[in-house]
């Protein structure tokens, strides 16, 4: 019997993927991996601060707005608050299989987010917060999005979807302001 080789495509770097079989303790990370790590970890650190200010700032509307004919807006609070915690655990999340350390210290939270706490009493007052923080988010997102090009595929898909999410919070936000 005669043994078939498969034909190695061209294109393809055979030298990294025997390289990838090494160095076990990076985890996904292979040696072909194009980005500048820490540049990556520190822009997903950013967006981690901003996204748990934007948790804090829409549960504090969430439980503070009172009334019964704000049912609704409160419940919009409290969905997007949720969805900011999914965004903070997926940043969180890429920034471990990075090889980095996700950056929840409390004492300067504020000061790393991109976006602002508000502890406004009016509805009208959390909602232009609110729609001011998802814009601010957007721009942040799209930035990132752009330096990253096509170096981190991983990451930039995955901030492509955090921010299709913030654009539908400020949607949202718009139209509660209208």
């Amino acid at each position: 019997m005669h043994e078939v080789k498969k034909a190695i495509p061209e294109g393809i770097n055979t030298a990294a993927i025997r390289a990838a079989a090494k160095h076990l303790d990076d985890g996904p990370v292979t040696v072909g991996y194009q980005a500048d790590r820490k540049q990556i970890i520190d822009m997903l650190n950013g967006a981690l601060a901003t996204e748990l200010v934007c948790v804090l700032r829409y549960k504090r509307h969430h439980y503070t707005i009172s009334g019964v004919q704000n049912g609704p807006i409160k419940a919009e609070f409290l969905q997007h608050a949720l969805e900011e915690q999914e965004h903070a655990d997926q940043l969180a999340e890429r920034i471990v299989q990075l090889n980095g350390q996700p950056d929840f210290n409390p004492a300067t939270l504020a000061e790393r987010s991109h976006a602002e706490y508000d502890d406004s009493s009016s509805i009208q007052s959390m909602v232009k917060a609110n729609l001011i923080a998802e814009r601010v988010a957007i721009e942040v997102y799209r930035q990132m999005i752009e330096k990253i090009g096509e170096t981190d595929p991983t990451t930039r898909h995955m901030l492509v979807g955090i921010m299709a999410k913030e654009e539908e919070h400020a949607d949202d936000m718009r139209d509660l302001l209208a």
